[in-house]
């Protein structure tokens, strides 16, 4: 009995795996940046984080022309998710793709969104999204075209460290609104 029982565990385990390694689909319902959406699948809603990329923070430059190419990209269109990780604020962070484009890479070779090496570890596509982000850089597109480009983690370490910066919850709550 115990046998069968552990070998029942096993079998759905894996099953279990190979879905979340498939991905899965769902219709996209809302672009809240440049590099984050919710998407509905079998009813409910999933916030999902795009992996190895950063795309401008709310009110950074060039925030706005990274969430508006997303939209038009993905908003109320079908996506194939392919989840790679979950982040501390229980987004789920993943490959989106739609009629055969990689989202994530457009944005990066599109010069609206780094490659964000601290998180990248999917070789060798990480490889890919960097030299991508080199060639945005040499060919001064998107957030590029700036002569002093701010990467959105230091953009917000500035924010936080300043007496006008917003930190806490209450930061997180307007990133998310």
């Amino acid at each position: 009995m115990k046998k069968g029982f552990f070998c029942s565990v096993c079998i759905v385990f894996l099953i279990l795996a190979a879905d979340r390694a498939l991905g899965w689909e769902g219709v996209v319902v809302k672009v809240l940046d440049g590099d984050s959406l919710r998407v509905q699948r079998e009813g409910r809603l999933v916030e999902i984080r795009l992996y190895g990329i950063d795309a401008p923070e709310y009110r950074q430059a060039y925030s706005n022309r990274a969430r508006q190419r997303t939209r038009e990209l993905l908003y109320r269109q079908t996506v194939a998710v392919e989840e790679k990780d979950v982040d501390r604020y229980g987004r789920i962070v993943a490959l989106v793709s739609c009629q055969g484009l990689l989202i994530n890479r457009e944005l990066v070779r599109s010069g609206l969104a780094w490659h964000y090496s601290k998180y990248c570890r999917s070789q060798p596509l990480c490889r890919e999204l960097a030299a991508l982000e080199q060639g945005a850089r040499s060919a001064g597109i998107g957030l590029w075209a700036d002569p002093e480009p701010v990467a959105p983690w230091e953009w917000k370490q500035r924010q936080g460290s300043g007496s006008r910066g917003k930190t806490g919850w209450f930061s997180r709550f307007l990133d998310w609104w």
